[in-house]
C-alpha cells in the first residue's frame, strides 16, 4: 500500500511544485532578460550557421534564454522570453509546458521560435499561442549542423544548457505575449 501511495503522490507533488514555481514573479528585470536573450542569440549565431541565417531571414523570432524543465512521469517547463522583429524588441513572452510519459530528471535549455512570415509573427503576438504535441524542435549541439525547417509558419530550435533528463513524453507548449511598453 505504501508503494502505491508513493507512485500516486510523488508525480502529483512534482507537478504541483512545477506549477507553483512557474507562477512566481519574474526574478530578473526586463533588462536582464533582454541581455540573456542577446547572449543566447550571439551563441547561436557563432556556433550554428543554420540558426544564424534564420535570425536574418525570418519575419521575427522569440528567444527563451532560460527554460527550465523537470519531470517524474508528469513534467512541466517554464520560461520567459523576448520577441523580436527586425532585431528590435517587440515585447515579452511566457512559455508553459505540461507533458506526460516515461520521463524523469531536469534540464535547462534555450528555445527559439522563428516565424516564417509577418502573419505568423502577428498570430503569435495575439496571445494564447500553442504548439501542438506533434510540433518538432531541432535540438542543436556544438559542432553538428542540422537543417531547420518551418512547420505551419514556425521553426523551433532548442539548445541544451545543463541538466540530465531521460524519457519519452507527449505534451504541448502554450505561449503568452505582452507588448513592450
Amino acid at each position: 500500500m505504501n508503494s502505491l501511495t508513493n507512485h500516486v503522490y510523488k508525480p502529483l507533488f512534482v507537478l504541483a511544485f512545477l506549477l507553483f514555481a512557474g507562477c512566481g514573479g519574474m526574478k530578473n528585470t526586463e533588462g536582464d532578460l533582454v541581455r540573456d536573450a542577446a547572449d543566447a542569440r550571439q551563441e547561436l549565431r557563432q556556433n550554428h550557421a543554420n540558426a544564424a541565417e534564420l535570425f536574418d531571414d525570418s519575419a521575427g523570432y522569440a528567444i527563451f534564454p532560460n527554460v527550465g524543465k523537470g519531470a517524474y512521469i508528469i513534467g512541466g517547463a517554464s520560461g520567459n522570453g523576448v520577441v523580436y522583429k527586425n532585431n528590435a524588441v517587440q515585447g515579452y513572452a511566457g512559455l508553459k509546458q505540461v507533458d506526460i510519459g516515461l520521463q524523469a530528471g531536469g534540464k535547462a535549455f534555450v528555445e527559439v521560435l522563428f516565424f516564417e512570415t509577418d502573419a505568423d509573427l502577428e498570430r503569435f503576438k495575439e496571445g494564447d499561442y500553442e504548439l501542438s504535441a506533434n510540433a518538432s524542435a531541432v535540438i542543436l549541439e556544438k559542432g553538428v549542423s542540422r537543417d531547420i525547417d518551418f512547420q505551419d509558419g514556425v521553426a523551433v530550435v532548442t539548445m541544451p544548457k545543463a541538466g540530465a533528463m531521460a524519457g519519452v513524453s507527449v505534451g504541448g507548449q502554450r505561449f503568452t505575449f505582452q507588448p513592450r511598453r
